[in-house]
């Protein structure tokens, strides 16, 4: 089925960037671009007419919360409560899962929502471990390809696997490791690309996404990484991303993460390191973990950083910075890994951080900022057909409202979207040809029970970590309310 949109604004692409085209209109062939442009010549069996609009191609969230976010009640915490969010060890020697596997698939299905209603077509998960009994599994990515079938979206999936888990004794953070059942995991997320890759009619691909550095052996980088190259899959480590991480990767191996990982040959293309801020040079690096450009270790491997400037504001840091690592030749995409996932929001706050730190108003320009969310993360997957609309790509896009009075006037249609904008302005999103989004609702899944179970998800969240707490204090005690209850 042929399907034209047309809108005041259409991003489209050409001479290798994207270009704005005013009054214009887009074509599909089910799930396939065939015109961007105006006044297609042929045949369309569907019309639409957006209006006052601007239609965008779909954003790409390479560290996509799939999960109830718990920065709510984790980005505030003084130091004493911080450590009772932390497995206590009584804890770690009892623990079993908080939920049942229908209550953590229903978890996967209502961020899915929450990220499409956001115009991210194109996603790698990102979930809380800390509720599990060691880590995620085959059966949660079963459930979560399930959902993504069900909803329309395109995803990158694979389950998280580590060797260690932080816990604690109410005054320091320990590792405890389990190095078999990290190896286990590896071997789960193999034989889950393996089945997976390529489902739903390719809207399924798949990766090797090993938590974060420090609870990670050796072993299992050398085998993922020995892993990913056989099968040809990207792969995510989260590194860089703390002081008390670089401490521990420094007293594990004499190095700091990012020359640790470069000395193993981890860093290579298609490689995805989240938040990458622990570097020398940053204000909040202490001296004492040695000096070195780790940046342009980065650049030299063709690695990706991932830059998400939602939790980074919640939980107080940023990279130094933003224009920084690109002209040294690091490709940065942007995510969300936030709730809501909204991609616009992040955009504007890495603007916002960016020119504060550099107290430059023309750095962390509009036109890079969404290149980063879209061609940018294409490009690093090897995906020529996404991140643009231009004949030939996929149909994934969105449609932004710009009649909003909180929006109103707009000058140039980017700079508008990202600093007037804001996700819940998306109308539809359609991914590889078909309306996911409309009029604002979701229409593949019914979602209409959503929000009562998110709630009761994540009051149960909350409530389960007194358990976990090594001075198992009340919830009122340990998350006490901005204000007291009267």
């Amino acid at each position: 089925m042929i399907t034209r949109i047309k809108a005041a604004f259409v991003i489209g692409y050409a001479e290798g960037d994207h270009c704005i085209l005013p009054d214009a209109e887009l074509v599909h062939d089910d799930g396939t671009i065939v015109f961007v442009g105006r006044d297609y010549p042929g045949v369309v069996d569907t019309e639409i007419n957006a209006g006052e609009a601007i239609l965008s191609p779909g954003f790409i969230d390479l560290n996509a919360l799939a999960d109830i976010d718990h920065a709510l009640f984790d980005s505030w915490p003084d130091a004493t409560r911080r450590l009772g969010l932390v497995w206590s060890e009584d804890y770690l020697k009892g623990r079993t899962a908080v939920f049942t596997r229908k209550e953590a698939r229903f978890r996967r299905e209502f961020a899915l929502s929450q990220l499409v209603r956001n115009g991210i077509t194109t996603l790698m998960p990102i979930a809380s471990e800390s509720y599990h009994e060691w880590c995620e599994d085959y059966e949660d990515l079963a459930d979560t390809a399930a959902a993504v079938e069900a909803l329309g979206v395109r995803a990158y999936l694979g389950p998280s696997y580590r060797t260690a888990v932080p816990y604690t004794d109410g005054k320091r953070v320990f590792l405890h490791e389990d190095e078999r059942l990290g190896l286990e995991g590896l071997e789960e997320a193999i034989r889950f690309a393996q089945d997976y890759d390529g489902r739903a009619d390719g809207l399924i691909r798949t990766a090797l996404l090993p938590a974060r550095i420090e609870t990670q052996t050796e072993k299992t980088l050398r085998l993922t990484r020995q892993a990913a190259d056989e099968l040809k899959l990207p792969v995510r480590l989260h590194a860089a991303q703390g002081l008390f991480e670089v401490e521990t990767i420094l007293a594990r191996t004499g190095l700091r993460p990012l020359p640790y990982l470069a000395d193993l040959g981890f860093l290579t293309e298609r490689t995805y390191i989240p938040h990458a801020w622990t570097v020398p040079g940053h204000p909040n690096m202490p001296e004492a973990f040695g000096s070195g450009d780790d940046v342009a270790l980065l650049a030299d491997s063709g690695s990706t950083v991932l830059l998400c400037p939602i939790p980074m504001a919640h939980y107080g840091g940023m990279l130094d910075n933003y224009d920084s690592y690109r002209e040294k030749g690091v490709r940065i995409v942007l995510g969300t890994d936030s709730a809501p996932p909204n991609m616009i929001r992040a955009m504007d706050l890495a603007m916002g951080m960016t020119k504060t730190l550099t107290a430059d108003r023309s750095s962390a320009q509009a036109a890079d900022l969404f290149r980063s969310a879209t061609l940018d993360p294409a490009d690093s997957l090897g995906r020529p057909d996404l991140g643009r609309l231009a004949p030939g790509a996929q149909a994934d896009y969105f449609v932004l409202d710009l009649t909003g009075s909180h929006i109103g006037p707009h000058a140039d249609p980017i700079r508008t979207l990202i600093m007037n904008g804001d996700g819940r302005d998306i109308t539809r999103v359609v991914v590889a040809g078909r309306t996911i989004v409309d009029n604002g609702e979701i229409i593949t899944v019914d979602t209409n029970d959503y929000r009562e179970r998110a709630q009761e998800f994540l009051d149960r969240y909350i409530s389960s970590l007194t358990a976990s707490d090594y001075a198992r204090r009340p919830t009122h005690e340990l998350l006490p309310p901005s204000f007291p209850i009267r």
